[in-house]
């Protein structure tokens, strides 16, 4: 008994930490390029994103592992996407309702969440082969890393574009915005360098463990 409830913790804590670093659904799966690369101009934006996405993610993943046993193979992909559709209208629309600016400056890429691969992969490799609480904790997991990834991103080109965090000042006047960090060109050369350092990171961690 007490051997399985350790088992438990254990997967738990793996999973968990799975999407934070291990599995990072943007900076080791390269999974949801689109939204990072179209909303991560400001950290404003970002968070939002990311906050849909964990909703999106937790909500399908609660459903799929629900209805587990009853999807058939040749239907269960038509029933992750319904399933997907459901949760992304409901943050779509209340975006439209309670933040009407957010959800203009977000556009279609709210809606595109339903096609958002790391929502469908979720739905695929964990919540529709894992009891409730294992597809939770991955939902949040993956989530929440996904959101950090953009919020990093979004700091940076919002930082070097403006000067500012957050809509609020904190370079110096003497400080020159760079331009074309607002633009797609500075969001490939920022998420480049990210994955070029965590590529680096990943890379030194087994040699150091080797030695």
């Amino acid at each position: 008994m007490k051997t399985n409830a350790q088992t438990s913790v254990s997967i738990c804590k793996q999973t968990l930490l799975a999407g934070l670093w291990r599995e990072n659904p943007v900076f080791r799966l390269l999974l949801g390029m689109c939204p990072t690369l179209a909303v991560t101009a400001a950290v404003k934006p970002a968070l939002t994103m990311g906050l849909c996405v964990i909703f999106v993610l937790l909500c399908s993943n609660i459903v799929v592992s629900l209805m587990r046993h009853l999807l058939k193979p040749h239907l269960r992909i038509l029933m992750f996407t319904l399933t997907i559709a459901t949760f992304v209208t409901i943050a779509d629309l209340f975006l439209q309702a309670y933040f009407p600016t957010m959800s203009e400056t977000l556009g279609p890429y709210v809606p595109l969440i339903i096609v958002n691969c790391i929502i469908i992969c979720r739905a695929e490799a964990c919540a529709s082969k894992n009891g409730l609480a294992v597809s939770i904790i991955d939902a949040l997991s993956m989530g929440a890393g996904f959101t950090l990834a953009l919020c990093i991103l979004a700091s940076i080109r919002e930082i070097l574009s403006t000067g500012a965090l957050w809509e609020i000042k904190i370079m110096p006047d003497i400080f020159t915005p760079w331009t074309a960090m607002r633009m797609p060109v500075g969001a490939f050369i920022t998420l480049g360098l990210l994955l070029a350092l965590v590529n680096a990171i990943t890379v030194r961690k087994p040699k150091s463990a080797a030695q």
